[in-house]
């Protein structure tokens, strides 16, 4: 039975992708903080979900202690690695980018340590959209530079891509790194606009739409998502022999086994569209707040998948209102509405 080390499994991604390995017939072992960012309960919940399963188990601890998180991964001796935790929200980062710098960064870098220490099979990274910064060239593909983050978030996401491919030309450590674009879906977190739209209609509370609702998101269902993820662990990059060997479409680096890779819907939506759904589903409006943009905010995103399908044969296709209604009917169901 492969074994796969899931980093932040209590967390609204890693909930659902352990979820889907141990339903594949996976191990998975999980490794959490278990901070409290947000409700501590909704993390518990999904953790006490995931132990229900004989071929879960997890360790609580911050990715920070490096002795409690190396002794955890020799015990275990995973064979991938699957690092999602991370402090979490590009708001949040303005009011506090310690926490980022301490997770992001001295984090990451102690998952990679243990994944070249273990030489596991493939070391598989969160990155996001928001690395494409300041770029205006879409649909954003990965070849896109990534030189302009504007939120401090970002920009640990873009050391994390950049600390990942000298690891894997060092030390020769098969590496993917998967930018996410606006993930959403039942579970997850609450300062997710989604959580915070449905809540402020069904509790009829002002919601705030920046940008007065000129707002563009490529929306990725996460069941979407995580089977992407799920897909490209079987992906393992190779180093080439020769930088003319990769080919235009693939990201694959010309000095190190390692590339990145777009997870998105492929269809930007416009945000007051992404209301009118959520409105549809709770069946009556919203108090509308129109606000300026933002510090920080881009006004689009939308993926290039082309990569992701080439490698895999997959596209995330779950339609907004879809993934809406799920979502919708999720939150009622959990808070007894």
């Amino acid at each position: 039975m492969r074994k796969v080390l899931v980093t932040g499994s209590a967390g609204f991604i890693g909930y659902h992708l352990s979820q889907l390995l141990l339903n594949e017939g996976f191990a998975v072992v999980g490794f959490d903080g278990l901070t409290d960012y947000y409700d501590v309960a909704l993390k518990q919940r999904r953790h006490q979900m995931l132990l229900q399963n004989q071929h879960f188990r997890a360790q609580e601890g911050m990715l920070e202690d490096f002795d409690l998180l190396r002794s955890f991964c020799e015990a275990e001796r995973p064979d991938v690695v699957v690092h999602l935790a991370a402090q979490a929200g590009v708001r949040y980062s303005l009011e506090n980018p310690r926490a980022y710098l301490e997770s992001n960064l001295v984090g990451t870098f102690n998952v990679m340590e243990c994944a070249r220490e273990l030489a596991v099979d493939h070391l598989l990274m969160a990155s996001t959209s928001s690395v494409y910064g300041a770029n205006t060239q879409m649909p954003y593909a990965e070849q896109h530079k990534t030189d302009t983050p504007l939120t401090f978030y970002a920009a640990t996401k873009k050391a994390n891509e950049a600390m990942s491919h000298s690891y894997a030309h060092l030390w020769n450590l098969p590496t993917t790194m998967f930018r996410f674009f606006t993930v959403y879906g039942p579970w997850g977190r609450p300062d997710m606009a989604l959580y915070k739209f449905t809540r402020g209609i069904l509790e009829g509370t002002p919601i705030d739409i920046d940008n007065n609702g000129e707002m563009y998101r490529d929306f990725t269902y996460v069941t979407d998502l995580v089977k992407g993820i799920r897909l490209l662990i079987d992906a393992v990059p190779q180093r080439p022999e020769h930088a003319e060997d990769v080919p235009e479409w693939d990201s694959l680096s010309p000095a190190a086994p390692w590339r990145v890779v777009n997870i998105g819907n492929s269809d930007k939506v416009k945000l007051t569209d992404f209301v009118d759904a959520v409105e549809a589903e709770c069946g009556r409006p919203a108090i509308r707040n129109y606000m300026d943009m933002q510090k920080g905010d881009v006004p689009a995103t939308w993926a290039d998948a082309t990569l992701l399908r080439n490698l895999t044969g997959y596209a995330p296709q779950t339609d907004v209102r879809e993934g809406v209604a799920r979502f919708v009917s999720w939150y009622r169901e959990y808070f007894g509405i």
